[in-house]
């Protein structure tokens, strides 16, 4: 099995069928290795056979190895792409949406490529009113990986909405900074909307797997961030008709809804309400009036019958009181004393007022009276019968 030493030398055995043979393949060597050795794959290597002086061993020294029967890039290509897609770098569910405008957009490549000038020929017949930040990289080289990432994570400071990582088209070896894995790391890591924009349509490179959205082209990039000037000016436009349209349909809706208020303002208004009123009132007047000369016309007649009632009723209680009078009159003028001469009958007082038999005692002073004589007498004896 290989041992990748702490030193960055690279430890290992080769062997066929019959033999094997130690090898090493010291650090400034290694560094170049793009892809990783695993146990049991065949290689093709390029060195020389020393002596290991401490143990008496023949080694070799290796200072190239390519895989056999596939070049050592994509070989490279396929490890790092197994490895990231196991860690979850190409997972859908962690890729950010496309935002749905763009303001500020920063365009991370080399600022004396083809690819920058196509797309900011596209930037500005498509829209120019964009803001564009530019960070100038190398994008082919052993230190374009490490600018290209840290472009990105500096780019991933700057607030804008969306990050496009581009180079033109290319060989393999130039197209290889952005198949790194420091490259695919700082995508992953990104807050920021991000697109890869690498080499032509049938290029593929590990940014374009890691990042959020992957464009054919550099260009195909602005087209896919970017609406079109023109377009956009038809669509305002037709969204200015149907806002006209719209606003003079709700314009006569109001219109009409304006002229049916006024008709109701108008039937429900202060003036018609009184007179309406004032109708009311003359109407129940008349029906007032009316009743109340039913009614007037009915007590008439009834205090007329309950006159003649009582001029009849009073006449004849007072025809029965005349009767009783006179029956009264007879009889008083019957009992009056000075019509008395009945034989035996005489009025008796005592002490001037006319008196009882029943309250004259033995002793008392009383007088007889009758229409013709009065005696003066005093009781001697009084007894009961």
């Amino acid at each position: 099995r290989p041992t990748y030493h702490g030193s960055g030398h690279v430890y290992f055995s080769i062997k066929d069928e019959n033999s094997q043979i130690k090898a090493v393949m010291f650090r400034g060597n290694a560094v170049k290795l793009k892809f990783r050795l695993e146990d049991g794959m065949k290689v093709v290597l390029f060195g020389a056979v020393t002596v290991y002086k401490p143990r008496g061993e023949y080694q070799l020294n290796v200072s190239h190895i390519e895989p056999a029967g596939v070049g050592n890039l994509a070989l490279a290509f396929k490890q790092l792409k197994e490895k990231l897609s196991q860690a979850g770098f190409f997972n859908p569910e962690h890729k950010k949406p496309k935002p749905k405008t763009i303001e500020h957009m920063v365009l991370i490549t080399s600022a004396t490529g083809a690819a920058l000038q196509d797309m900011l020929r596209l930037v500005s017949k498509r829209w120019p009113m964009i803001k564009l930040t530019l960070i100038d990289v190398l994008v082919q080289g052993d230190r374009a990986s490490s600018e290209i990432a840290n472009a990105i994570r500096h780019a991933d400071t700057l607030g804008a909405d969306a990050i496009v990582i581009s180079r033109g088209g290319g060989s393999v070896e130039d197209l290889w900074a952005f198949n790194e894995e420091s490259v695919a790391t700082a995508l992953y890591h990104a807050q920021t909307f991000c697109v890869s924009a690498v080499g032509h349509e049938i290029d593929w490179v590990i940014s374009d797997y890691v990042a959020d959205m992957r464009a054919a082209t550099p260009t195909a990039a602005m087209e896919l961030l970017l609406p079109d000037q023109w377009e956009m000016q038809q669509y305002l436009d037709q969204l200015r008709d149907q806002f006209d349209q719209r606003m003079r349909t709700l314009t006569a809706h109001a219109h009409t809804q304006l002229e049916s208020l006024k008709e109701r303002l108008a039937r429900y208004s202060i003036e018609n309400k009184f007179k309406s009123y004032f109708q009311e009132i003359e109407t129940l007047k008349g029906r007032f009036d009316q009743y109340f000369k039913q009614r007037l016309i009915q007590k008439e007649q009834t205090l007329f019958q309950d006159k003649m009632n009582a001029e009849r009723s009073m006449q004849m209680k007072l025809s029965q009181k005349e009767q009783q009078l006179q029956a009264l009159f007879n009889a008083l003028s019957q009992a009056d004393p000075k019509h008395k001469d009945k034989k035996g009958f005489v009025e008796l007082s005592k002490e001037g007022r006319r008196a009882d038999i029943a309250d004259v005692a033995v002793g008392d002073e009383i007088t007889l009276s009758s229409s013709a004589f009065t005696l003066q007498a005093s009781v001697l004896s009084k007894k009961s019968l």
